[in-house]
């Protein structure tokens, strides 16, 4: 997993909160990041959101905002490095709910698709390229010294699905989290020095 890497790369210990496609912005998670130790501390949002279809875009930014100032009760200093979704063919403007895709049954790779619609987003339902402007529009707005957004697109690409597609069109594949890791802990280093 990308955490792993960049972890092992800047020599940080890693506590991993990862809830494997059930990560919707929960105030819980806010409070249990609140009140553990940390020296950095790295969320990246949106795919799940997307995947869920749990919010729309009125509620997502305030939300957003919510589970940071959550975070920033027990951290008030602390970095705080907010990452954006990576690139994922099927929701970069489909919203979701995502769904496993059918014809892909029985064969070698299960695959996912999204059941949404282009256009879908006038009634305020999400896509990949809506939070990710949503979540930089925010950081910016915030003004914290301490807190850094970091694209997704830079963690990984459009360019960087065509030489490593996504095998379900959902998840990375291992070189693909090495990749991954290996350049978010480009941004580690620089929270660090």
């Amino acid at each position: 997993m990308w955490p792993v890497v960049a972890a092992r790369s800047a020599g940080l210990e890693l506590r991993h909160l990862g809830f494997g496609g059930s990560a919707p912005l929960d105030s819980f998670m806010a409070r249990v990041i609140r009140d553990a130790p940390a020296e950095v501390i790295s969320t990246k949002i949106g795919i799940n959101i997307v995947n869920l279809d749990s919010t729309r875009v009125r509620a997502f930014v305030p939300a957003l905002h919510g589970f940071l100032d959550t975070i920033r009760d027990g951290h008030p200093t602390t970095p705080i490095l907010l990452a954006s979704p990576i690139f994922c063919g099927i929701h970069e403007t489909p919203p979701g709910p995502g769904s496993i895709d059918v014809p892909s049954l029985g064969t070698d790779q299960v695959r996912f698709t999204a059941t949404g619609l282009d256009g879908d987003t006038a009634s305020g339902r999400l896509t990949l390229r809506v939070i990710r402007s949503g979540m930089e529009t925010l950081a910016a707005g915030r003004m914290e010294p301490n807190l850094h957004y970091i694209d997704g697109l830079d963690l990984f690409g459009p360019t960087d699905a065509k030489s490593h597609p996504l095998p379900d069109a959902l998840h990375p594949d291992t070189e693909s989290h090495a990749l991954i890791g290996k350049r978010f802990a480009h941004h580690l280093s620089h929270q660090l020095a």
